[in-house]
């Protein structure tokens, strides 16, 4: 435990900067490639010109184009799920335990495809290529602000379906993905099942309730609440950066469980000084989060964040008005791994969706990630499942 005590915010927000528990090995080498659409339209039906999202692949195309896997990234990842864009590159991509040669994703073996959402959360970040809100109106020459289109988990997914067309891909494998990623995943399945031969839902859902589309609210409410905000309207002055840092603080907070928070965050000795001089002074623990919130809130854009929300809330699998029908065209092998102490994308999400799938008589299993990371489990404990998903991947 000493070894997580030394942990920084940065290494365990999930709108992190991508660490990952590795293998001592030689690096991964990747680098991050473009795609660019003259235009998508919406599933709202709204049409955006020149799209262009940054993707990266890891081991080799085979000549029938079937051995593809592609990884849906989580809500303030992007696509560097693994190895390093240099060999001194100090960290690899978020999943780069599982994922590489002879690892439970094989790279020997697979074509593994990983896409930057929409509207990325971190459009600031230099590895991160992404049309959202920050991005230039080709019709006015300037941001497209709250102009840009409302999109979905669904538009997220067909432009991943355009890229893999542009590579004369017709066929997955398999989709996997955690959180944000794993509605991509599921939504994959339920809306072009004969892409999809098996999927994979890591600490996911195949619908959002009230309780947590509520809890998501309070991410947007924290940036709406910053003066700076100015509906949308911000790219010419002073960037709302106090309400980034407040709902970043809020992911962080509500993907942690308690007892990595209390192992993490200093210890605070009995009435400190610091509050009891005043109540404008922050607690060690509550200044530990902010500080690191603060410090990544740059990198971000805020109205990304907010469309990044909305796509999901909005979500069910399929775009049905329930959840069985949105689930009743899937046909792949189903998997789902949900973290035991998940307190933000709880597991009674992917119990619900196994649980439809079964009644169905689908081909669909769960089994629950353990360890004292919270949500945060289906990044930092996703190894201990890699024999599972290394056998499910070659059933």
């Amino acid at each position: 435990m000493n070894k997580l005590k030394t942990v920084k915010l940065s290494l365990i927000a999930l709108c992190g900067l991508f660490i990952s528990i590795t293998q001592a090995q030689e690096p991964l080498l990747v680098e991050k490639q473009r795609f660019q659409m003259d235009s998508y339209t919406t599933v709202g039906g709204e049409t955006i010109k020149d799209v262009h999202v940054g993707w990266e692949a890891y081991g080799e195309l085979n000549e029938a184009k079937d051995n593809v896997i592609l990884v849906t990234h989580f809500f303030s990842g992007n696509s560097h799920a693994a190895g390093k864009y240099s060999a001194d590159d100090p960290q690899p991509g978020y999943w780069d335990a599982i994922i590489g040669p002879g690892k439970a994703i094989d790279t020997n073996k697979y074509y593994v495809v990983s896409v930057d959402s929409l509207v990325n959360a971190y459009p600031n970040l230099p590895s991160v290529i992404t049309t959202g809100p920050a991005s230039t109106n080709p019709a006015t020459g300037k941001p497209y602000g709250l102009t840009f289109p409302v999109v979905t988990i669904r538009d997220f997914v067909n432009v991943q379906k355009a890229l893999l067309e542009s590579k004369g891909i017709g066929k997955l494998h398999a989709v996997i993905g955690a959180s944000m990623g794993s509605l991509q995943a599921i939504e994959w399945a339920s809306t072009y099942p004969e892409w999809v031969e098996r999927m994979v839902s890591v600490i996911g859902s195949a619908k959002m309730d009230a309780w947590t589309i509520a809890g998501l609210e309070m991410w947007s409410q924290a940036i709406k609440l910053d003066p700076n905000w100015r509906g949308g309207d911000y790219y010419d002055s002073e960037a709302p950066l106090n309400g980034v840092t407040m709902a970043q603080a809020m992911i962080t907070h509500g993907a942690m469980h308690p007892e990595i928070f209390n192992q993490s965050a200093p210890s605070q000795s009995t009435l400190p000084n610091s509050g009891l001089d005043t109540v404008d002074n922050q607690l060690p623990a509550a200044q530990w989060l902010f500080d690191s919130s603060r410090a990544r809130a740059p990198l971000a854009d805020a109205n990304h964040i907010l469309y990044l929300v909305r796509a999901n809330q909005l979500f069910i699998a399929g775009h049905q008005e329930t959840l069985e029908k949105g689930l009743a065209n899937l046909t792949a092998k189903s998997l789902f791994l949900p973290s035991s102490n998940d307190l933000l994308l709880m597991p009674y999400m992917a119990e619900q969706a196994n649980s439809v799938l079964n009644n169905m008589g689908k081909d669909s299993e769960l089994e629950y990630i353990e360890g004292p990371w919270g949500h945060l489990n289906g990044i930092f404990s996703i190894q201990s499942k890699a024999d599972k998903l290394a056998k499910f991947l070659n059933q």
